[in-house]
């Protein structure tokens, strides 16, 4: 059977079945096939009702949940849960900077002398110097004039994208761009059009057809594809934006301390002034090592940002601790430049080993994040389960988050990463995806075997 049969035959049958095992565990209660109320508990929302069915397919095959385990130390190279010592690849910090005893001095000096909280909006009484500091700091790595930072990276994304573009607007996004791109400019009014993954000639189609009809556009981009791994054409996106009189949007959430000799990312990786693109967007929980986001631009943007945006103006300022440790944090990026080399190093190595292993490595170019591709999400989650079992913590990403046949497993490298550890993440890979292909684990398997408990119930 074709995964894609299989696809349908789950669709059409394994939801009875998976559901008859919640009512089971509910005490066999069941609820009437109609009501002629609006349903008013959450139990009754479409998406909880499809988390159980995803969750039911798990238990189906034994397969337990790899989402929301707890780590009990510092999540590195390695991490600890359940009191087990794992290689980790499943955090983003990329230079292991989480560790790095300056950067924990700089938050506990801030948490000491201005306390865990700013405790009010920046605009009334939030304000801290730890702040502008930070903002200073971002501008120089990028180039530009100034910078603002949020207390949510994905919220960065949004309160940016509604604040700057309007019903008149056009919005112009790559399809595999973060959710808080959509989610921004859907809350805009813009018009809003997605053209092919990195393809350029696409967006030029497009941009031929619709500039004349609308007042602003926006092209929104990621330096660093956090699902793919790879990076888009910088130059050729700046001479588009220019020849059409657009802004460009660089979502370098996984870029920085990625890209560029340094690890400034994606203007020194490309080797363009940093003046060139219009909003570098950014997160502060990947290389910096704490939390939120950050728009750097022209003193113009952060002015109308820092003034109008609802996520800056409405919401506290970004604790004390937090911004000292992020700045502390792009401070060690500057003066050990090593780290940047020993990750770029260590993607290599683990693009060419996985490659060498026969393993998909989808549309990864060897920037931190390499994505095994799988296909089969419950293939995935089964191998995430058998890495784990073999001191190997590697999570899968699996539909609604990708296609529905593209699952696969996420690996995010750090300098802290060693080739022994690359090694044999790769060589268990490779083993326990061949053991399932062999026992042909995966969407046709469960089918037959949903069936299988449907015949028997007759």
């Amino acid at each position: 059977m074709t995964d894609k049969r299989s696809a349908e035959v789950l669709s059409k049958a394994m939801k009875d079945t998976v559901m008859s095992l919640v009512k089971k565990s509910a005490g066999g209660r069941t609820q009437p096939a109609e009501r002629a109320w609006p349903a008013t508990g959450f139990s009754e929302f479409a998406a909880y009702k499809e988390l159980q069915t995803q969750r039911g397919a798990g238990e189906l095959f034994g397969i337990e949940n790899p989402f929301f385990r707890v780590h009990e130390t510092r999540a590195g190279a390695t991490t600890r849960i359940g009191g087990r010592e794992v290689i980790n690849f499943a955090s983003y910090d990329y230079l292991g900077l989480n560790a790095h005893p300056a950067v924990a001095a700089a938050a506990n000096a801030a948490m000491q002398r201005l306390g865990t909280s700013a405790s009010a909006s920046r605009v009334v009484a939030g304000e801290r110097d730890v702040h502008r500091d930070l903002e200073r700091r971002i501008a120089e790595v990028y180039g530009v004039d100034d910078a603002v930072v949020y207390v949510s990276g994905h919220a960065t994304n949004v309160s940016a994208i509604s604040t700057l573009l309007g019903p008149r607007d056009l919005i112009l996004s790559d399809a595999l761009v973060h959710n808080s791109v959509m989610v921004g400019a859907q809350l805009s009014g813009a018009t809003r059009r997605s053209f092919p993954h990195n393809d350029l000639d696409a967006l030029e189609r497009t941009l031929a057809e619709l500039r004349g009809r609308h007042q602003n556009v926006l092209i929104a981009v990621e330096g660093l594809y956090s699902m793919d791994g790879d990076v888009p054409d910088l130059k050729r996106l700046v001479q588009i934006k220019t020849h059409y009189g657009a802004w460009l949007m660089m979502d370098e959430a996984h870029a920085l301390g990625v890209l560029g000799a340094s690890g400034r990312g994606s203007a020194e990786h490309c080797g363009i002034d940093g003046r060139a693109v219009d909003i570098w967007m950014g997160t502060l929980s990947k290389t910096c090592a704490a939390c939120g986001g950050f728009i750097a631009g022209s003193k113009a943007l952060v002015d109308i940002l820092k003034c109008t945006s609802a996520g800056f103006v409405y919401s506290v300022g970004m604790p004390p601790p937090i911004a000292a440790a992020a700045l502390a944090a792009l401070n060690a990026m500057a003066r050990e430049p090593e780290r940047v080399a020993r990750l770029q190093a260590n993607s290599r190595l683990f693009l060419e080993r996985a490659q060498a292993a026969g393993l998909d490595t989808g549309f990864a170019q060897g920037y931190a994040v390499i994505g095994i591709m799988i296909g089969d999400s419950l293939r995935a989650a089964k191998l995430t389960e058998r890495l784990f079992e073999a001191g190997i913590n590697a999570l899968p990403i699996i539909h609604p988050a990708v296609p529905m046949q593209a699952a696969r497993l996420r690996f995010f490298l750090s300098s802290e990463h060693t080739a022994a550890q690359i090694e044999t993440a790769v060589a268990a890979t490779r083993r326990e995806l061949a053991r399932l292909e062999a026992e042909k684990f995966g969407l046709s398997k469960l089918a037959a075997g949903v069936l299988a408990k449907k015949s028997a119930g007759r």
